[in-house]
C-alpha cells in the first residue's frame, strides 16, 4: 500500500516532464540585391569574393557574373578585388545582405587569396535562422572587435618581408620588399536595417633590387560601404558606395611599352537597389553609377604622359526576375543597359570610344544550407561605340560563384567572371577577358589554417593572338594567441603574352599580423 501510494505521488512530475524539441532552424534562401562597383563589369569576382578571398586588381570590363547585377560601368576592372563580402549585387539570405557577392567587380570577387592575411572568423558559421540571423543557441562569437556604441569595428595589420623573382625569357630581376596591409570592418548592431563598411589598404616599400612592376613606394586599398534597409517583410533596398585606388599592370594590353611607372587607376562607384518577393516570384530593380581616373604614365626619360582620354563614367541599369522552383533552387532571368561616356569625345587617336552595353543572363541561384550555394549563368554581353569605324565587341559570357563546404571547417570558393575592355590602340575595339578562379580554406586545428588558390585568365582578342595567365598560391596562418597571427605565403604566376616571352614571377613571404 505504502508503495503504491508513494508511485501516485512521484510519477506524475515524471510523466509531465517534456523532451527538448529536436527540429533545427531552417534558412531561407537567398535573394538579390545590387550595388556598383568602382570596375563596370557585369560580373563577379571570383572568391567569391578577391574570391573569397579577394585582392586588389584592375580592368575595365562589363561582365555578368554570379551573383550580380550586369555591369556597372561597362568597362569596368575585371581584376578588381573581389570584395565580395560586401558586394549588394550578391544573393541576400534569408532577409539579409550578408555574404553578397557582386556581379562586378568586379573589383572579388575575386579571385585570388591575399595569403599574408588571416582567415575572418571561423570556417564554415553556423546556419542561419528563418529569420536571417544566427541562432543565439549556436552562437559563437569569438569576442573580437570594439564596441563603438551601436557598431563593431574589427581591424587588422599585417606587416610582412618579401621576396619576389621575375624571368622573361633569358632575362631575370629580383627584389626585397616589405608590404604593410590594413583591413577593418565597422557593422552596425541594430534591430532592424543595417551598415556595413569595409577597407583595406596595401604599402609595399622596396628595400632593394627591382621587377617591372615595382616602385619604391606602392599604394593601394579599397574601401566599401553598404547601407541595407528593411522597407518591409518582402522588400529589401540596398544603398552602395565605394573608392578604389591601383596602378594599372605592365602586362595590361592597355599598358605604355617602355614606362618606368604605369598610371595610377582611381574607381568611384555608388548604386542603389530594390528587391521584392511576390509570392514564388522574386524581382530585383538595380541602378548604379561608376567612375574611372587615370593618372599620367612616368616614362624612362624622366617625361610623363597623359592618360586622360581613358577617364570616363558609366550608368547602367538591370533587371531580374527569379522563380522559386524550391527554397534550394532559383532560375533566374536577368537584363540589363548602361551608357559608357569618356571625358573626351575623342582619344589621343582620334577615335570616339563611348559606347551603349547590353546584356541578357540566364541562370540559376542555389543554396542547400552549410554545404553548397552560390549561382551559375550563362549569357551575352554587347558592346557598340559611338566611332563607325570601330566594330561592335560582344561575347557569350560565363558567370558565377560557389561556396562548398565538404566538411566542418573547410571550405571551397569557385568563381567565373567574363567582362567586355576597351583597347586604346589605333583602329582597335578592345578584348573579351574570361577568369576562373577558386580558394580552399581548411582549419587543420583551432590554431592553424592552410589556404590554397588558383586562377586563369584568357584575354580574347577579336584578331590576333590570344593572352593568358596562370596564377598559383599557398599560405598558411597560426595564431599565436588571441590578437597576434603568423603568416606565410608562397605564390607563383606565368604569363603568356602575344609577341613576347612568358614572364614567371615568384614571390614568398613571412609576416605577422596583429588583429583586435
Amino acid at each position: 500500500m505504502l508503495l503504491l501510494l508513494a508511485s501516485t505521488v512521484l510519477a506524475p512530475g515524471q510523466l509531465m516532464a517534456q523532451a527538448p524539441y529536436p527540429g533545427t532552424a531552417t534558412t531561407r534562401t537567398s535573394a538579390y540585391s545590387t550595388t556598383a562597383n568602382g570596375g563596370t563589369g557585369y560580373g563577379t569576382s571570383a572568391t567569391s569574393g578577391r574570391s573569397a578571398t579577394g585582392a586588389l586588381g584592375s580592368n575595365n570590363g562589363i561582365s555578368p557574373v554570379a551573383g550580380n547585377s550586369i555591369p556597372t560601368d561597362p568597362h569596368g576592372d575585371p581584376n578588381a578585388q573581389d570584395d565580395t563580402a560586401n558586394d549588394p549585387n550578391q544573393p541576400l539570405n534569408g532577409r539579409q545582405a550578408a555574404d553578397q557577392q557582386g556581379l562586378v567587380d568586379e573589383n572579388a570577387q575575386a579571385a585570388e587569396l591575399d595569403l599574408n592575411q588571416p582567415a575572418e572568423g571561423p570556417l564554415n558559421p553556423p546556419e542561419l535562422n528563418r529569420d536571417g540571423v544566427e541562432d543565439p543557441l549556436t552562437r559563437t562569437d569569438d569576442g573580437m572587435g570594439v564596441r563603438l556604441g551601436t557598431f563593431t569595428l574589427r581591424p587588422s595589420v599585417n606587416q610582412s618581408i618579401n621576396h619576389e623573382t621575375e624571368r622573361t625569357g633569358a632575362g631575370k630581376a629580383s627584389r626585397n620588399y616589405l608590404s604593410t596591409a590594413i583591413r577593418g570592418t565597422l557593422s552596425s548592431d541594430w534591430s532592424r536595417h543595417a551598415l556595413t563598411v569595409t577597407g583595406e589598404g596595401t604599402f609595399e616599400k622596396t628595400l632593394s633590387g627591382r621587377t617591372s612592376n615595382s616602385a619604391d613606394f606602392e599604394p593601394e586599398g579599397r574601401i566599401d560601404t553598404d547601407l541595407r534597409l528593411d522597407l518591409s517583410n518582402d522588400t529589401i533596398a540596398n544603398i552602395t558606395g565605394n573608392y578604389a585606388l591601383e596602378r594599372e599592370s605592365n602586362s595590361d594590353p592597355n599598358a605604355v611599352s617602355g614606362a618606368a611607372t604605369q598610371s595610377t587607376v582611381q574607381r568611384f562607384g555608388g548604386g542603389a537597389s530594390i528587391q521584392r518577393d511576390f509570392g514564388v516570384m522574386r524581382g530585383t530593380a538595380a541602378v548604379s553609377v561608376a567612375r574611372s581616373v587615370y593618372g599620367d604614365v612616368d616614362l624612362s626619360d624622366g617625361t610623363s604622359v597623359s592618360r586622360s582620354d581613358r577617364d570616363r563614367t558609366g550608368f547602367d541599369g538591370r533587371l531580374r526576375v527569379g522563380y522559386e522552383l524550391s527554397p534550394a533552387i532559383i532560375p533566374f532571368l536577368e537584363v540589363a543597359a548602361g551608357r559608357a561616356v569618356y571625358d573626351e569625345r575623342f582619344d589621343s587617336s582620334g577615335y570616339r570610344r563611348s559606347s551603349n552595353n547590353y546584356a541578357v543572363r540566364s541562370g540559376v541561384e542555389f543554396d542547400f544550407s552549410e554545404k553548397l550555394r552560390g549561382e551559375l549563368g550563362v549569357g551575352y554581353i554587347l558592346a557598340k561605340y559611338d566611332d563607325t569605324r570601330l566594330d561592335d565587341l560582344g561575347a557569350v559570357a560565363f558567370d558565377g560563384n560557389a561556396t562548398w563546404s565538404p566538411r566542418r571547417g573547410t571550405d571551397i570558393d569557385f568563381g567565373l567572371r567574363t567582362t567586355l575592355q576597351d583597347a586604346t590602340a589605333a583602329g582597335a575595339n578592345g578584348w573579351a577577358e574570361y577568369r576562373f578562379s577558386t580558394g580552399l580554406q581548411h582549419q587543420m586545428r583551432n590554431d592553424l589554417i592552410a589556404r590554397l588558390s588558383g586562377a586563369t585568365t584568357l584575354r580574347d582578342f577579336p584578331s590576333g593572338s590570344n593572352e593568358s595567365t596562370y596564377e598559383l598560391g599557398a599560405g598558411i596562418t597560426y595564431q599565436l594567441n588571441r590578437y597576434l597571427d603568423l603568416t606565410g605565403d608562397v605564390t607563383y604566376e606565368h604569363e603568356e603574352n602575344a609577341g613576347a616571352s612568358p614572364t614567371k614571377t615568384v614571390q614568398i613571404g613571412a609576416g605577422l599580423t596583429l588583429r583586435r
